[in-house]
Order: C-alpha cells, then structure tokens, then sequence
C-alpha cells in the first residue's frame, strides 16, 4: 500500500489513550476506523501515535492476543524502523477504510484508490491466512512463525471484506452525527434509529448545543 496518508494537526495521545478507545463500531474494522477522530476539523485526534500504541489498541480490540503482543512489542523494539514503517501503512489502511465505509454510510459509492488500498492489504493479509480444525469442524487461523509486524492487520483486513461483502449488515453502516466525531457504526437497532457513536458523548453534545441555540434565539428575540 502506497503511504500517501497526510493528517491535520493531532493531538500526541499515545499508547495508553489507544488501549482505552470505546468500541463501539460493532465490526473490527469499524473501530480501527474510530482511532482518530474529529477529521478535517481542529478537534482531530490521531490516537495510533506510535507503534506501542497500534499494539495497544490491537490488544484491546482482539486484533491479536496477548502471546502475540508480547512477541511483536519484542520485535518492535529490535526492529523501531520497520515498525514505524508498518503503523504509517496501517494509518493509510485505516483512512481508506474510514472513506469507504463513511461514503457507503451517506449512500455513495468508495473512492476506487480506497477499494485498491483494502484490496491489495488484503491479497497479501489472506496470504498468511490458513483453515485450522476444532472439535467440530475447521476455523480460520493465522500462519505461525517470526513475528510479522503487520499482523495486526491481517484480521482487520479480513472484516472489512467480510462488511463489504456482507449486503443486509452494509446497508446498517452509520456515521456519528458529532460534528468532530466521524465514527462509524453498524446500527444493529431494530428501527435503524441510532445517530450517534455513543448517546452519553456526542448525542448529549448534540442536544446541548441544541439548548443553547435555542436559548439564545430566544434572548435575542426578546431583545
């Protein structure tokens, strides 16, 4: 994947911000999606700092477990360049992702370069990717060995076409109505009424910012 990400002035919040991110995407790939927020606005936060905190937030997510973390975060500290290498390339996955899957939430078709970006990620991710048996059948798996730093990606990578390709939970991808939010959600309600990334935060925000506007149309009709 081409690294062609540019942010807007971020706010330097580091691992331990990363691994207390609310998921609420429904998807993995929705909440790698929600680990910035407030795009395009003053309010933009890049939560993926570093490459520790990529690993912190797979962590949370599931993207990896803890036997993995350990052995990466080892790899990450021997390997500091190619790890730096590998969270810029997950920001411009993560921002490809992010476009899509807003554009698909507002009914319009994702730009072709961020299908290109998911597509390719994904041709080398289900390289490693294998069929391994249970009890009661087979599930997939991950190819073992060195530690790839990438790895993390791999699953994300997974879901996203698994969303994509999934049409009756792709037509319930949402995107907060919080005007520096920008997270996406799958609204799994029974009305399709949800609005918000979370009620308490940007909802409230919201119906906030509602009261005050109408608080002051009134003062200055009075007036």
């Amino acid at each position: 994947m081409a690294e062609s990400y540019t942010a807007a002035p971020a706010v330097p919040l580091r691992g331990a911000r990363a691994a207390q991110l609310p998921l609420i995407g429904g998807r993995l790939c929705l909440d790698f999606a929600n680990t910035a927020n407030g795009r395009g606005t003053e309010h933009h936060t890049e939560n993926l700092w570093d490459y520790p905190a990529l690993l912190a937030w797979s962590r949370r997510a599931g993207a990896v477990d803890a036997a993995h973390a350990e052995a990466l975060a080892e790899e990450a500290r021997r390997h500091e360049r190619a790890a730096e290498s590998v969270r810029r390339q997950a920001l411009v996955l993560r921002e490809a992702i992010h476009r899509g899957f807003a554009a698909l939430a507002h009914r319009r078709k994702p730009d072709p370069a961020d299908l290109a970006t998911i597509n390719n990620g994904l041709a080398a991710a289900m390289a490693h990717a294998r069929l391994a048996p249970t009890r009661t059948g087979f599930e997939w798996s991950w190819e073992e060995g060195k530690p790839a730093l990438d790895r993390m990606l791999w699953p994300i990578l997974r879901s996203a076409a698994e969303l994509l390709t999934a049409a009756a939970e792709l037509s319930r991808v949402k995107q907060c109505g919080g005007w520096d939010c920008g997270w996406l959600f799958l609204d799994l309600s029974k009305n399709s009424s949800r609005r918000w990334c979370e009620m308490e935060v940007c909802g409230s925000r919201a119906k906030a910012r509602a009261y005050y506007a109408r608080k002051r149309a009134a003062e200055t009709h009075a007036e």
